[in-house]
């Protein structure tokens, strides 16, 4: 296991698939126990339509290969700097959270890790679970070569991916216009997550974020997480009383 994923954790996860903000990849410990496969009940970011359809039985799953192109949930990109007392080494890390659908909870997070005086870098994405875990993930820069990656850990509701780069890799991400994550589904359906790079240049190479800013973002962002879930919950409500809601799904992956 790689020493900065020792430095991961679930807490920074809400709702779906979130990561409330950077901390979630470095400020938190990881836990005593994760499980080791996904939840069978979720869909890898509900990119194939009929995933998120109605559950009749006698309705035949679309076939893949399925695209989804995301959409960043945050402004800009968020550059993170720390010292790991463990290996005495400056690493800073720069991520964004990305959706599936305008003003929803993320469905993937990208975080590119740079540790100072090391050509390696990491590039790890927190996935939706549901997907094939021995296969891996594969990713592209635009239409550059394609790169393999490896998924390391799940958790309730995410599972943890990451590839080892050199320096060359990070330099066709700043350059570059969209990072193509290609994944399994449990129909073994190719599923390709497209993440848009825009700005992320910009970040890498700039400044880190100052740790009280970092903080007043992430209870923004849990105050508005915590007001859709209530919003949601009022509507639930409404439509039981108005005898509409009989047929809603207990679970809901077309809204990660």
């Amino acid at each position: 296991m790689s020493l900065s994923l020792k430095r991961l954790g679930a807490a920074g996860l809400a709702g779906a698939f979130l990561l409330a903000g950077a901390p979630a990849f470095a400020q938190q410990k990881k836990p005593a126990a994760a499980p080791a496969q996904p939840a069978p009940a979720q869909a890898p970011a509900q990119a194939p339509a009929a995933q998120a359809g109605s559950p009749v039985p006698q309705q035949a799953p679309q076939q893949g290969p399925f695209r989804v192109d995301l959409l960043p949930t945050q402004n800009d990109w968020t550059k993170v700097c720390g010292k790991d007392q463990a290996a005495n080494k400056e690493i800073c890390y720069t991520t964004r959270d990305f959706s599936s659908q305008k003003d929803q909870p993320p469905v993937l997070a990208l975080a590119v890790y740079d540790i100072k005086g090391d050509d390696t870098r990491i590039v790890r994405l927190l996935m939706p679970v549901g997907l094939m875990l021995r296969p891996g993930f594969r990713f592209t820069i635009d239409k550059g070569q394609s790169l393999e990656g490896a998924f390391e850990i799940c958790f309730p509701n995410g599972c943890f991916a990451e590839a080892k780069v050199k320096g060359t890799t990070i330099a066709e991400l700043k350059k570059g216009t969209v990072l193509s994550v290609d994944v399994k589904n449990q129909a073994n359906n190719l599923v390709t997550f497209g993440v848009p790079l825009a700005g992320f240049d910009k970040a890498f190479d700039g400044p880190a974020v100052d740790p009280k800013v970092l903080e007043e973002q992430q209870k923004k962002l849990q105050a508005e997480l915590q007001k859709r879930a209530e919003d949601e919950r009022k509507k639930l409500e409404t439509s039981k009383t108005d005898g509409t809601g009989g047929a809603a799904p207990p679970v809901a992956p077309a809204k990660p």
